[in-house]
Parts: structure tokens; sequence; C-alpha cells
């Protein structure tokens, strides 16, 4: 049997947080927590993820902080951003290296279909 892909999410509102889990995990997905950039670049140290998703506005560090860390870290691995906060956020990630930007509030299908555009389906779509 295929491993799950691992993703890790990293968002400061815990509903929102919840609600990604939630979708990725029923998706067949590994979903990681980490509730802001800091935890997250720990988490990065920890383990190898297949995809991140980060929120750009976060405590401690931002998302854009998050993104020039992990992308210096390992450049091949895909991160999505996402923004409620307009262009200048969305500019500052896509010059340190997102693969993708979305807007804020996230439709969770086009967020399904993003991730497996960028990392293939998950090992549960994978089964004939």
């Amino acid at each position: 049997m295929v491993p799950p892909k691992n993703i890790l999410i990293v968002e400061d509102d815990e509903n929102v947080l919840s609600m990604m889990v939630k979708h990725l995990r029923k998706a067949g997905y590994n979903p990681v927590r980490a509730a802001d950039g800091l935890e997250a670049l720990r988490k990065l140290d920890e383990a190898d993820f297949d995809l991140v998703i980060t929120d750009i506005v976060m405590p401690y560090i931002s998302g854009v902080g998050v993104v020039s860390a992990f992308k210096k870290k390992r450049p091949h691995v895909p991160v999505i951003a996402m923004t409620g906060y307009g262009k200048e956020p969305e500019a500052a990630v896509v010059e340190k290296n997102a693969d993708l930007v979305l807007a804020k509030p996230v439709r969770m299908s086009n967020l399904m279909s993003q991730i497996a555009l960028l990392i293939g389906p998950s090992h549960m779509e994978e089964r004939p």
C-alpha cells in the first residue's frame, strides 16, 4: 500500500485549520497541523512533506517567511499560499517562489483540485 502524501497546513485560525485537516484526511492525504509560522518551521525540520499550504498573515513568522525558508531547504516541493489581504502579501509570496496563491475564503473544492494538480491524487484516488 502506498503511504498517504504528507501535507503541512500552516494556519492561525483554528476553525479554518480544522476544516482543512478534515477535508484533506477524508480525501486520503496525511495533513499535519501548524498554528503559526514558528511551529511550521519546526515541523519542516522534523519531517518530509509533499506539499505546504500556508496562510500569509500570521503571528511570529509570516507565511512569507515560511515560504522563503521552506523553498531554500526544499525548492522542488510545492507551496500554496493563502491570503485574505489583497495584492501586497500576494506579491511578497510570489517573490519568494510560492507555486500558487489563493484568495481567502478558499473553496475546498478548488483547493483539492489545485492540490491534485501540484502533487497528484491522494493514495486513495490512486487505487484501481
